[in-house]
């Protein structure tokens, strides 16, 4: 005698009879959300750039935002080796009109003038690298803030680039780049993380 059979008149058809709660989960009426299965509960969200979706957890800053900070520490440096190249021109300059015997008004006019511009090329030079670093320098902490800042410090490098091509054309490059990489979405998703979230 098979109790498995449909036809058995004394077996129970197969489903039937079995208690709530024993066995595999019952679903849920209609209307009612299903509840978890047996066993852990379920894994938190995965992030995309590192770390777990566990609160408190370090997230791990994306290879594009890596590759930004290291191109603003090297146009900083460009910046700074320019800055510096501006002021002792200046000066070279300036020594060399004294060396020729230029001594009438407008010759030392000019050369107080043209040393003048110099000097302050190499001082808005100068200043550009020390923003650059200081921004570099914040990636790692810092919030939406640098983003923007990052962006708009690219956005006028690239500016001055443009002016000063074909030299400028490594600058140029790394200006787009950096700008492009900090723009992306997983830029913008480091950004703007929680401020507890950082390595």
């Amino acid at each position: 005698m098979s109790f498995g059979d449909p036809n058995n008149p004394y077996g129970q058809p197969q489903g039937q009879g079995q208690q709530p709660g024993y066995g595999y989960p019952q679903q849920a009426p209609q209307g009612v959300p299903p509840q978890q299965g047996y066993g852990y509960p379920a894994a938190p969200p995965v992030s995309p750039y590192g770390g777990g979706g566990y609160p408190g957890m370090a997230m791990e800053m994306p290879g594009g935002v890596k590759a930004a900070r290291v191109m603003l520490w090297i146009t900083a440096a460009f910046n700074l080796i320019g800055a510096i190249a501006l002021i002792g021109l200046s000066f070279a300059v300036d020594s060399e009109l004294e060396k020729s015997g230029a001594s009438s008004a407008d010759a030392e006019m000019f050369a107080d003038m043209g040393q003048g511009i110099l000097i302050g090329a190499g001082v808005v030079s100068l200043i550009f690298a020390v923003v650059g670093m200081l921004l570099a320098a914040k990636f790692r902490s810092g919030g939406n803030g640098v983003r923007i800042g990052t962006i708009v410090y690219s956005s006028i490098g690239v500016l001055f680039s443009l002016f000063s091509l074909p030299l400028g054309i490594v600058s140029l490059a790394l200006g787009v780049l950096v700008i492009v990489f900090v723009a992306k979405s997983d830029g913008s998703a480091w950004f703007n993380r929680n401020k507890q979230q950082y390595l």
